[in-house]
C-alpha cells in the first residue's frame, strides 16, 4: 500500500466527515511513523461562564479524567500509558481539549476512552470525585497563581483589560469562592449542555486507514445523542482601543519590581492579528528584539524584557508586556524606554531585516508545530472550532508571511498607545524577617 505524505504540495491532506449525531471529524492521513494522535475540542471555555461559577469549565476538565461508566477514577491515565501512549486535557477562555498520542496499533483504545466519558461520564459523577477534583484545582490555584511570584499578573492585567460583566473578564482557573459554590448538579448540568457530540470536534491525524477509523469513530460515538441547550457565549466584542490607561499598584513579596501591561488587539483570525503578531516578534520575542536589546543589553534596567499575544477569536487580543527590572532601576525608567521604543517603532515601522526575521521565526515555530501528529491534531480542531473550517490550517503560515511592513507599522501605531493598555506595576515588599536582620 501507498504511504502519503504527510502533506500534499498544497499542504496537510484532510478529510472531513460528520456522523448523525453532530460529532465533527477530521482526518489526516500519515504513515511516516506508527504514531497517531486524538485530539478532542469541545467548544466551552470560561468566556461560557456565569457569574458566581467561574472555573467550572477547568474544573470539569478535571472531572474528566476522574472516571466513567467503564473506566474507574484514574483508568484513562493508566490504560493510555500502559498502551504506550501519552494524553493530557488543557482549559482556555475559548475551549477545552483532550488529546492522547498513541501506538498506531492502540488507536481504538484511545477512541474508545474519548467516547467512553463523552457519552457515560454521569454514571460515574458524584459527590466524592466531585470534592477530589475540587480540592486539586485549588490546589493548582495556590501554586501556580497564589503562591509564587507575580503569580496572579495574568488575573488581575485580564479583569483590568476586559470590563465587569465581559465574558473574558475573568481567568479559566476561576476564584476560590466559586469554585467553593460548585455544586454536584452544576457539574451534572454543565456536562448535559457542553459534552455533547454536536459542540465538539474531533481530530485524528497519523498512521491511519481512514474506512477503519471512521467505522471506530461509528462505533463508539453514533450512539451518543446530541444536545440542543446550548446557549451561544455572550458576545465578546469591544472597541478596538481601551480609551484611558488602567493602571494598579501591587506590592508584593516578590524578587524584584516589574512593569506588565496588557494592549487590546485585533481578534484572533484576521490579517491584522497576523501583523501584530509580526509586531509583537519584532518588539519582544527573543534577545534580538528591540525591546532586549534597548532595555536588557543597552540601559541594562531591566533582567527579562518580552512582548508577546494572546490571540483570541471571541474578544480583542492581548498583546502581553513584561519587563522586570535590574538592580536600583526604577519602573520610571522602564516604561520611559518602552514608550519610547513603541512611539519610534509605530512612526518608522520594522526594517526589512526585522520583518524578513520575525516571519521566519513564527515560520519556524508554526513548522515545529506541525512536525508532531499532535500539533497538527491540535491545529485542525482550532481552525474547525474557532473558525469553522479546518482547511485553515494549509494557508496560516501563508497569510502570515504575505503580511508587508506598512501593515505591521499601522497595528503598532494604532494599537501600542498608552490609552489601549492595562498596567500592573510591581513593587516589592520588605518581609519582617528582613527588617529584623537589617536592625541587626
Amino acid at each position: 500500500m501507498a504511504n502519503p505524505a504527510p502533506a500534499t504540495t498544497r499542504g496537510l491532506a484532510i478529510t472531513e466527515h460528520r456522523l448523525a449525531n453532530g460529532l465533527r471529524v477530521v482526518l489526516s492521513e500519515d504513515h511516516l511513523t506508527p504514531v497517531t494522535a486524538v485530539c478532542l475540542w469541545y467548544d466551552v471555555g470560561s468566556r461560557h461562564e456565569v457569574k458566581g461559577r467561574t472555573g467550572l469549565a477547568h474544573l470539569f476538565e478535571h472531572l474528566m479524567f476522574q472516571g466513567s461508566a467503564n473506566v474507574s477514577n484514574n483508568g484513562h491515565f493508566e490504560l493510555v500509558q500502559a498502551a504506550g501512549g501519552s494524553l493530557n486535557g488543557t482549559t482556555s477562555f475559548e475551549r477545552t481539549n483532550y488529546f492522547e498520542t498513541m501506538p498506531a496499533h492502540q488507536l481504538e483504545l484511545a477512541l474508545w476512552l474519548e467516547a467512553d466519558r463523552m457519552g457515560s461520564l454521569l454514571a460515574a459523577l458524584d459527590d466524592a470525585s466531585m470534592e477530589n477534583q475540587r480540592d486539586v484545582v485549588k490546589n493548582e490555584r495556590r501554586q501556580r497563581y497564589d503562591n509564587v511570584p507575580y503569580g496572579t499578573a495574568f488575573e488581575k492585567l485580564v479583569a483590568l483589560a476586559f470590563p465587569e460583566g465581559h465574558p473574558y473578564h475573568h481567568t479559566p482557573i476561576g476564584s476560590m469562592a466559586d469554585l467553593d459554590a460548585a455544586t454536584l448538579e452544576d457539574a451534572r448540568a454543565f456536562f448535559r449542555t457542553y459534552y455533547a457530540p454536536n459542540n465538539a470536534v474531533l481530530s485524528i491525524v497519523g498512521d491511519l486507514d481512514p474506512a477503519e477509523t471512521i467505522a471506530w469513530v461509528e462505533k463508539y460515538f453514533g450512539s451518543i445523542p446530541s444536545h440542543d441547550g446550548k446557549q451561544p457565549p455572550r458576545d465578546g466584542a469591544l472597541p478596538g482601543i481601551m480609551g484611558a490607561e488602567a493602571r494598579e499598584l501591587v506590592q508584593e513579596d516578590v524578587p524584584s519590581r516589574a512593569l506588565m501591561a496588557a494592549y487590546r488587539l485585533p481578534q484572533d483570525g484576521t490579517r491584522q492579528a497576523d501583523a501584530a503578531d509580526l509586531a509583537l516578534t519584532i518588539l519582544g520575542s527573543g534577545e534580538s528584539s528591540r525591546l532586549y536589546n534597548r532595555l536588557v543589553r543597552h540601559d541594562r534596567t531591566a533582567v527579562t524584557a518580552g512582548f508577546g499575544l494572546l490571540r483570541l477569536a471571541g474578544a480583542p487580543s492581548l498583546g502581553w508586556l513584561d519587563a522586570k527590572t535590574s538592580g536600583e532601576a526604577t519602573i520610571e525608567q522602564i516604561e520611559t524606554a518602552v514608550e519610547e521604543e513603541l512611539t519610534r517603532f509605530a512612526t518608522e515601522g520594522p526594517t526589512a531585516e526585522e520583518l524578513e526575521r520575525a516571519q521566519a521565526q513564527i515560520e519556524r515555530e508554526w513548522l515545529d508545530r506541525l512536525t508532531t501528529v499532535a500539533g497538527r491534531a491540535d491545529e485542525l480542531c482550532r481552525f474547525a472550532v474557532l473558525f469553522g473550517d479546518p482547511q485553515l490550517v494549509n494557508t496560516a503560515l501563508d497569510r502570515v508571511l504575505d503580511v508587508t511592513a506598512d501593515e505591521v507599522k499601522a497595528v503598532a501605531a494604532a494599537c501600542l498607545r498608552p490609552d489601549n493598555r492595562a498596567v500592573l506595576v510591581y513593587e516589592p515588599t520588605t518581609t519582617d524577617d528582613e527588617t529584623e536582620e537589617d536592625a541587626a
